[in-house]
């Protein structure tokens, strides 16, 4: 099954500062028909706008991937830990048995993000945060591994998570598959550009809900830009 969830019928809000579509219910938005998606539980797509940001904030048991796609976030929490994540690179932030962070758009133009959260392998643990570089020159034509909780993907961000975020950059006409395990649930995001998922089409910043699906032919109908959780 691949349920296509159109960008202008996701749930969100306009705080002028900030705003932000959400895939699945979060904060005062909610659908019952939507609190997660397996362990994924959270994907928000927000607008930072320049010299603003979310103020210090608590999080506990729960796995933090931020994919910038445009601009910088600047991050600092309570563990001491200072970073600036810029367009093309991910943060990784485990929660684990409790952090206090804030993160802030310092540049002079808007900051775009997804921001997604997965449910941890088990609750507690020593909190923990991290930065990586992602070229999209890496990604081109194929999917690469940005985080993950398997310790085989080498390269890829560390989250406690039986689940991995996957990105790739596509010219219109390339294709790519991904075979998924039995049981898992996936979820794509284009950021750009538009695909075909064994024949749905899904536009920029449409959701897409996979389940029970072995093999995933992801087409490129333009130029497109993608982001997909494989998760439990």
């Amino acid at each position: 099954m691949i349920e296509r969830r159109p960008f202008n019928k996701l749930g969100g809000g306009d705080h002028d500062w900030l705003k932000a579509k959400h895939h699945f219910s979060f904060g005062e938005y909610t659908d019952p028909a939507r609190l997660g998606w397996g362990a994924l539980r959270v994907w928000n797509d927000d607008e930072i706008a320049p010299g603003t940001g979310f103020p210090p904030h608590p999080h506990a048991n729960m796995e933090i991937i931020t994919y910038v796609r445009e601009g910088a976030v600047t991050h600092k929490d309570s563990l001491g830990n200072e970073g600036r994540t810029e367009a093309g690179d991910v943060q990784v932030m485990s929660a684990g048995a409790g952090i206090w962070h804030a993160e802030h758009n310092l540049e002079r133009r808007p900051t775009r993000i997804f921001q997604i959260w997965i449910m941890p392998r088990a609750s507690g643990g020593a909190p923990t945060w991290g930065s990586q570089p992602f070229p999209k020159a890496d990604r081109s034509g194929r999917l690469v591994t940005l985080a993950s909780g398997f310790a085989n993907d080498n390269g890829a961000l560390p989250i406690r998570a039986d689940a991995r975020v996957l990105g790739a950059t596509l010219k219109a006409g390339e294709t790519v598959d991904y075979t998924f395990g039995n049981g898992r649930h996936g979820y794509l995001v284009p950021a750009t550009g538009a695909v075909e998922l064994n024949g749905v089409r899904i536009d920029a910043r449409d959701g897409a809900a996979i389940s029970d699906v072995d093999t995933l032919k992801i087409r490129a109908i333009e130029n497109s830009e993608i982001v997909m959780v494989d998760a439990a």
